[in-house]
């Protein structure tokens, strides 16, 4: 349908008494969403940014949410919709939901003085009622079964079954629930399953495989999505990550550490390894537009992690547990990342303060979906953003917060098309129509590629790379680095703001083929730059280098004749040496002597004969080759030496 969307446009409030209106826009008759690659978008395409909370307490023995004992549940609901929270995550249980289907309901804990729109709702009706406020506030809701039970504590549980509460009954609760509010766009996404964990040594654990066994979390994620998105095709399915993942040569029957006491697999919190994506996505056939991963993250305060116990900084954390563990996810277009839950309290520790920062950081600058944890100051290990009145917020927590909000020309905007975040007479947020009038100002245009790196300082573990800026109608803000061994597919592994990376970790006497795109603020990405291919060095230690000057010796038309210097700039004698450059565009090398030469693409490599690998310091020799083509001299001519 077309929705005329009356009142002040994004960033501009309306003058007093005045009626103003934007311009009319077509939009979709629902607020369903899909995704995109890593992106989430509306039915009309329009990419939107979901960024709430987290409101516990209906999966919890009181089955309703809790602070409604002082707190009044419309002044909660508005006051996170003014402050830009456009989504809240509700955890519930299967028990509770086994529970509403039978029409089961026990005394809810609720202050009807302190809420008096309550008076007689026993915990449907209650939840029911909040839905209303969520449609009058623009708010939209994800339910998240946190446990099987209705406990305060079943999250501790790892897995989506327990005592009387089968797989089935999982199944069933979600088929039930969906089918309810069918046709309630209000309720857009459903978090299967909270944290499935567990390790090896402390059984029942989750595992990630492509088998069908009762404790395999892809194939219970992947059935419960398809018996879901059977009734609702429309709503998105949040799948979390487990706990830990076997590492590479172990299998899920590897005992927990070797008699070494090495690992056999690598940990993260629970909920937060999704490694096995990387092998094993999860698969919902032709509602796969419909996925989204969802890991959770904590700071040192919740758990002291092996990764807190150095020093870290955003890079690290990125490098060694986010981009490992999920990152790679968005970073590869799988598919759209959402952070289910983060956070933490502030000023208490001066890691958990900068671990925290880091994730936001990381959240608003690759546009990562999130719902904060959590609402409620009643979290033991993590506070709230609400102190204990369940009225005031706590300020410090909000403004680490707010960034991460999506906000467009100074206003909150919400996920509903229709409604205003906040209302229908908010001046703080703005719906999609309104987002998305006259174009919105979006920039769709994404940056030009990069140039192809050029490779020094190459050894048996690493190399430097740097490459030739990229351009963009706004501005380039980073550059992703994508590596790829052999024949393999090309992935993410560093994210940089210059246009230089140091690679580290790689495999001797091994080709890699680094290559980079470009990133603007708005989440446009560049095309791939040309790939530059070299090989490690065979390792061994000592201090070797090496330099290579190119120059043409002779020329006639249509070829030349060039030579190659090689000197070892090292300390200690090279035992071998490649050079590698990338042929001038019409150039083909004829015939090459003192040295073997192999050529892939555009990219020439030269290795060593026997005969003249082995150069003391300074030491030199020379190879020499015939080309046809145009005599230019390569710029980007590099040498290893082993």
């Amino acid at each position: 349908m077309l929705v005329l969307a009356v009142g002040a446009g994004p960033g501009v409030a309306a003058p007093a008494g005045a009626t103003p209106t934007v311009a009319p826009v077509a939009v979709p008759t629902a607020d369903w969403l899909r995704t995109e690659g890593n992106k989430i978008v509306d039915e009309a395409g329009n990419q939107v940014w979901l960024t709430g909370t987290n409101w516990f307490g209906f999966n919890a023995s009181e089955r309703v949410f809790h602070g409604l004992w002082s707190g009044n549940i419309t002044q909660i609901t508005k006051s996170m919709a003014d402050r830009g929270i456009n989504i809240v995550r509700v955890p519930v249980s299967t028990q509770l939901l086994l529970e509403w289907k039978a029409g089961t309901f026990g005394p809810v804990n609720v202050n009807t003085y302190a809420n008096p729109e309550l008076a007689g709702k026993n915990g449907l009706q209650v939840f029911d009622y909040w839905l209303q406020l969520c449609e009058q506030y623009g708010l939209k809701v994800m339910l998240d079964v946190h446990s099987a039970e209705a406990d305060n504590s079943g999250h501790i549980h790892p897995m989506w079954y327990k005592g009387s509460i089968t797989t089935e009954h999982f199944y069933q609760a979600w088929e039930w629930v969906t089918a309810r509010y069918l046709t309630n766009d209000t309720i857009v996404a459903m978090d299967l399953k909270n944290e499935p964990h567990g390790t090896p040594n402390q059984p029942p654990r989750a595992k990630w495989d492509n088998s069908t066994d009762q404790d395999n979390w892809k194939h219970v994620a992947e059935t419960a999505a398809r018996r879901i998105l059977a009734i609702n095709p429309n709503l998105l399915i949040l799948v979390e990550g487990i706990e830990v993942y076997p590492r590479e040569g172990e299998t899920w029957n590897s005992p927990n550490t070797d008699p070494d006491l090495s690992p056999n697999y690598y940990y993260n919190w629970w909920g937060g390894n999704l490694r096995g994506v990387r092998t094993l996505p999860v698969n919902l056939g032709a509602h796969q537009d419909q996925l989204v991963y969802s890991p959770h993250d904590y700071g040192p305060l919740v758990f002291e992690q092996p990764w807190f116990q150095k020093e870290f900084d955003k890079t690290s954390l990125t490098n060694d547990v986010w981009r490992p563990n999920w990152l790679f996810i968005h970073e590869n277009d799988t598919a759209p990342l959402l952070i289910g839950e983060w956070g933490g309290r502030l000023g208490q520790d001066a890691r958990q303060d900068k671990w925290m920062t880091a994730l936001r950081d990381l959240i608003v600058e690759q546009g990562l979906h999130q719902t904060f944890w959590v609402l409620n100051p009643n979290s033991g290990d993590t506070g709230g953003l609400l102190l204990d009145d369940w009225k005031t917020w706590d300020e410090q927590k909000y403004a680490l917060l707010k960034p991460a909000l999506w906000q467009h020309g100074n206003k909150f905007v919400g996920l509903d098309h229709a409604v205003r975040l906040g209302g229908a007479g908010s001046t703080t947020g703005i719906s999609l129509v309104e987002r998305y009038a006259n174009g919105g100002g979006d920039d769709t245009v994404a940056p030009t590629a990069p140039g192809q790196p050029s490779v020094s300082g190459i050894t048996a573990t690493g190399a430097s790379l740097t490459w030739a800026a990229a351009s963009d109608n706004v501005g380039v803000t980073s550059y992703d680095v994508l590596r790829a061994t052999g024949t393999g597919a090309a992935t993410v592994v560093g994210t940089v703001t210059g246009t230089s990376h140091t690679a580290t970790g790689l495999s001797a006497n091994t080709s890699y083929t680094f290559s980079v795109r470009a990133r603007d603020a708005a989440g446009n990405t560049s095309a791939l730059s040309p790939g530059r291919t070299f090989t490690t060095l065979n390792g061994g230690g000592g201090d070797a280098g090496c330099t290579a000057t190119y120059r043409v010796t002779t020329s006639w038309s249509g070829g030349y004749q060039a030579e190659v210097a090689v000197k070892n700039t090292g300390t200690s004698a090279t035992s071998g040496w490649t050079v590698t450059w990338t042929a001038p565009s019409g150039t083909s090398i004829g015939s090459l002597w003192s040295g073997r030469h192999t050529v892939s693409g555009p990219i020439v490599t030269v290795r060593n004969e026997a005969w003249n690998g082995a150069l003391p310091p300074n030491g030199t020799t020379a190879f020499g080759f015939t080309a046809n083509g145009p005599n230019t001299v390569p710029g980007d001519i590099s040498c290893a030496a082993s």
